[in-house]
């Protein structure tokens, strides 16, 4: 965590935290199921949001799959915005809320054209829970 006193706004979601890991199964339609390690951390400032790492490693080598940044922010009565990028020139920002220990962000919106086709994208959302026990 970056040396500084947490924003008293960020209360509701200070339990994000933190460093967590752990390992998942991916498949695409493209390539055969590969399984991941995966590392998300959220630190902060001092400021009115907090900030986001994620990255993903093959299992079996240690190979660097994904990665992205980001920043979620609360933007009242328990709702939160979660702005991403990643490095393929994807960037979204998903909106969601806070409840308890948990919350739920959907993006919803346009993709960019895949590397192997030059179509002009394709609509679609994504979905991301965090949850902590």
């Amino acid at each position: 965590m970056i040396a500084a006193d947490l924003n008293p706004a960020l209360t509701p979601v200070a339990f994000l935290l933190g460093t967590w890991r752990g390992e998942g199964e991916g498949q695409y339609p493209t390539i055969k199921p590969f399984r991941y390690r995966e590392e998300i951390r959220f630190t902060h400032n001092g400021k009115t949001f907090l900030i986001y790492t994620q990255r993903t490693e093959a299992i079996d080598t240690g190979q660097p799959l994904h990665g992205e940044a980001g920043y979620l922010r609360l933007v009242g009565d328990g709702r939160v915005e979660f702005v991403i990028a990643q490095p393929i020139g994807f960037a979204e920002i998903s909106l969601g809320r806070v409840d308890g220990q948990r919350i739920d962000v959907t993006w919803a919106g346009r993709r960019p054209p895949s590397r192997s086709r030059r179509s002009a994208g394709r609509y679609g959302s994504i979905r991301r829970p965090f949850v902590t026990s």
